[in-house]
């Protein structure tokens, strides 16, 4: 059997492409391998966020402070600490846009952020469906998932006239 090289490349392509969907999204989506107390622990208060969306700064600083953490003590016992900062760390956000620290490690104070959610008015955070800008499974149908993309948005309940008319601008 004789393959030729263009075919060879166009398998090797296809390969990389099907392996490596954790790198889809410039790092953003959730690593393929999961800690399964990342999702128990950090997804019992709120999404359990893909690493990639902070920088390992960060992180060290929201695993250091983990007895205060945004209002709520939020500790774990050392083995499982250690097991999630170094799992944070390895897989932290590296790309341009994420490599800056967000004000009070607050993922959703960075500038990012609140680029892609611009348009978002104040009051729809305050929403009963909503809640707060953390909540991103209340719009990102995928959340679970750790996908973010703008494929995957459901309106909210409760948004105004003006608001569901605004949604699709």
């Amino acid at each position: 059997m004789n393959i030729s090289l263009i075919h060879l490349l166009s398998i090797a392509t296809v390969a990389w492409f099907t392996a490596a969907p954790a790198l889809a999204d410039g790092g953003r989506a959730m690593p393929p391998t999961v800690p399964p107390a990342y999702v128990q622990e950090c997804g019992s208060c709120h999404a359990a966020y893909p690493p990639g969306m902070l920088p390992a700064r960060s992180w060290q600083r929201v695993m250091n402070g983990l007895d205060r953490h945004y209002g709520s003590d939020a500790s774990l016992d050392a083995p499982t600490a250690r097991q999630l900062g170094d799992w944070l760390q390895q897989h932290a956000g590296t790309w341009k846009r994420v490599a800056e620290e967000p004000p009070q490690d607050r993922l959703t104070r960075s500038a990012w952020f609140e680029r892609k959610h611009r348009k978002v008015e104040p009051a729809v955070w305050q929403l009963p469906s909503v809640q707060s800008a953390a909540n991103c499974a209340a719009c990102h149908t995928g959340t679970g998932q750790g996908r973010y993309d703008d494929h995957g948005l459901r309106m909210p309940a409760g948004l105004s006239l003006r608001q569901r008319r605004a949604w699709f601008d």
